[in-house]
């Protein structure tokens, strides 16, 4: 399923080449949308009349049928390049909206407002994320659900786009406005307030929340809602809860309501002083290093980045949102920040006295939870688009867009160069690192059982620059952050803002239907495939060919290593019948995650040995439809492993216990814990 092209109305101009972004959903004409005078029957005033002078056309629709034809004529516009802001629309049906927002999808049809049958509510939403994510925040999907459980299942996945800064609109049915028999199905009561529903689950999680209780408050509310949805700064999950009774409510709509609305998203420049002070500071440095966020991302400013390194010589270290903002081969990049970083990234952050956080967010995982940037004199300069982010780490602020932000910087700072031995030292540390990542992905063994990392160099061997990687749990995004040779920006698709298991398979759907023209690679492990794989059967369906890859070694593997290293020595992460003392330590399940795939409708190839592996990856990225390549994996040994962690992670040790393990690890824990530092 594909959006209908334009044949007149508002051209989009064709999308960014893959190293400034995607290509944009396309756009329907306005042409190609029901007028009020050839609308179905009974949901416009007869045809042919003309409204009295003096009064404002109408249009007679249900509140549900107003809001997909508003919806259908809502459009981003950014650098000349228009996009379709709502492309689709994901749902699954009750009572709560099947004969509102359901009737309205049916009665408006494909052409205005493409339908998509979801699985799971949390999925849907995670399809919507990933279809923002690639287009560049210009085009996402809505999610509409019941009330009472399919409303509840959004929070997850409006979580993750909230947190992840990426927009999805979410309509959830509600419970009755008029309340004509209270309560109804699935109604939560709550003595106190009888306002409140499950639905009140998604204000946290949501950047934008309204409950639509009479049908006249649909106007100002679905305008605040594409505000917030199109603001580079602001957006996120937005909820419109839609009571079902107001769904189907009728009520005479200005006609205005449903023109063609185009949102433009903004490039704000820096302030002057702001800009003055940042040259100052760069000038001023000896060891600075630039932290490249998804703000780089999302902002289309991987050119500029590029520039800006290229000029100046000063290195790139990248976060998981980040990381392919920079190729891999450039001279400047060093690859993954923080916990799961490299060894160069990490320890030019250790003595840098400049850190530039440009598009970034901070988080634990970056700062290796405030204790990698460790120079007594360091200093920061937070380059971002959100004043909230920008200040982090008593940063100096220039608040900005990135692109535009990272070209004034760029010609401010003509004529200044990174001193040479800074730039062969690091240069040095990167080759040497590139010689780490060679042996890991090296099995010299063909007829071997291949282990994670060896998997990644076989896909890493094989893929181009338009090939997509999409992950988001467990342990691969360590793997990839420390390893992954990224070809482009949208190649390296990693949700590690929520870390959230179950994101990959319906994300990797979201970016094929923005860009069917791509191989996409959902990697999955077999805890996460068991967590959510229920829109497999959506790829069938839609006739997607995505490309599956699970791994199956028989737990939690990334949780289970995280056990281990903190005195928990691996307790329920294993996927392993009860052994003779009551613990998981018995023989493996006999779980068979291929057979199960391949009952959902894909074509499923099962490689046991290296060999196996590289034809399988070939065989299913050359496929038509929906494919699974499945292997299960052998524990790496010291050679064939990926490369330690380069940087701590706080995750706290229990401080008093009985078993050595645990008593152990607090003991690295309190020595780690120590260099800890409050940048003010």
């Amino acid at each position: 399923m594909t959006t209908p092209s334009p044949t007149s109305g508002p051209s989009p101009t064709s999308g960014p080449s893959p190293t400034s972004g995607p290509s944009p959903t396309s756009v329907p004409s306005p042409t190609n949308r029901p007028s009020p005078t050839n609308r179905p029957s009974g949901t416009s005033p007869a045809a042919g009349t003309t409204p009295a002078a003096g009064t404002t056309p109408t249009r007679r629709l249900t509140v549900a049928q107003a809001l997909v034809a508003f919806l259908a004529a809502q459009y981003t516009e950014r650098d000349g390049r228009r996009h379709r802001l709502i492309a689709a629309t994901w749902g699954i049906f009750g009572h709560g909206n099947v004969a509102g927002l359901g009737q309205a999808l049916l009665e408006t049809g494909p052409k205005t407002m493409p339908f998509l049958q979801g699985r799971n509510e949390q999925a849907m939403v995670h399809a919507a994320v990933g279809h923002a994510r690639h287009t560049g925040r210009l085009s996402t999907h809505a999610v509409t659900t019941s009330i009472g459980p399919g409303a509840t299942n959004l929070v997850t996945g409006a979580a993750l786009a909230t947190v992840n800064r990426l927009p999805v609109l979410l309509l959830p049915g509600d419970t009755f406005a008029t309340r004509p028999a209270d309560p109804v199905l699935q109604q939560l009561e709550v003595p106190g307030a009888g306002d409140v529903t499950v639905n009140d689950t998604l204000r946290p999680v949501s950047r934008y929340f309204d409950r639509v209780t009479r049908p006249e408050a649909l106007v100002p509310a679905a305008l605040q809602a594409m505000r917030v949805l199109t603001d580079p700064v602001a957006t996120g999950a937005v909820t419109l809860a839609l009571p079902q009774d107001v769904q189907a409510e009728a009520f005479d709509w200005p006609e205005e309501f449903f023109a063609d609305r185009v949102w433009p998203v903004r490039r704000p420049r820096p302030d002057r002083a702001e800009l003055a002070a940042a040259v100052d500071a760069v000038r001023a440095a000896r060891r600075p290093l630039l932290i490249a966020g998804g703000g780089i991302r999302h902002s289309g400013a991987q050119d500029a980045l590029a520039a800006f390194a290229g000029a100046t010589g000063i290195p790139v270290a990248v976060t998981q949102a980040g990381k392919g903002v920079l190729r891999h081969d450039h001279p400047a990049d060093l690859g993954g920040i923080g916990h799961t970083g490299t060894a160069p990234a990490n320890d030019l952050a250790r003595t840098a006295d400049l850190v530039i956080a440009a598009g970034t967010r901070l988080t634990d995982f970056t700062t290796a939870s405030a204790t990698l940037f460790q120079n007594p004199a360091v200093r920061f300069l937070g380059l971002n688009l959100d004043p909230y982010d920008a200040h982090k780490l008593a940063a100096r602020p220039l608040v900005g867009d990135a692109r535009e932000s990272l070209e004034l910087l760029t010609a401010e700072l003509a004529g200044y160069r990174a001193d040479p031995a800074y730039v062969r030292a690091y240069g040095e540390a990167k080759a040497g690192w590139e010689r780490r990542v060679d042996a890991a992905f090296a099995a010299p063994d063909d007829d071997a059982v291949p282990t994670q990392v060896q998997v990644l160099g076989a896909l890493d061997a094989l893929v181009t620059d338009r090939d997509v990687i999409v992950n988001a749990a467990g342990s691969l995004p360590g793997d990839l952050h420390k390893l992954w040779r990224a070809r482009s920006a949208l190649q390296y698709h990693v949700e590690y803002g929520y870390s959230c298991m179950g994101y990959e398979i319906p994300a990797a759907l979201g970016v094929l239907l923005a860009d069917p023209s791509r191989p996409v690679w959902a990697l999955v492990g077999d805890g996460t495939y068991l967590m959510n794989p229920t829109e497999l059967v959506t790829a069938v369906q839609e006739r997607l060919p995505l490309k599956l890859v699970i791994l199956d070694n028989h737990g939690y593997a990334s949780i289970g290593g995280l056990s281990a290293g903190t005195g928990a020595e691996g307790f329920g992460t294993a996927y392993r019948f009860r052994g003779p003392d009551g613990d998981f330590d018995g023989e493996p399940l006999p779980l068979d995650l291929a057979a199960n795939a391949a009952s959902l409708g894909l074509a499923v190839i099962r490689a046991r040995t290296v060999r196996d592996l590289r034809e399988a990856l070939a065989e299913a990225r050359a496929a038509d439809r929906p494919t699974c390549v499945y292997v299960k994996t052998r524990t790496p040994d010291t050679v064939s492993g990926p490369p330690p962690a380069q940087a701590w992670w706080d995750v706290p040790v229990a401080e008093t216990a009985t078993r050595a393990s645990a008593r152990s690890a607090r003991e690295e824990y309190d020595r780690q814990a120590a260099q800890r530092r409050r940048h003010l």
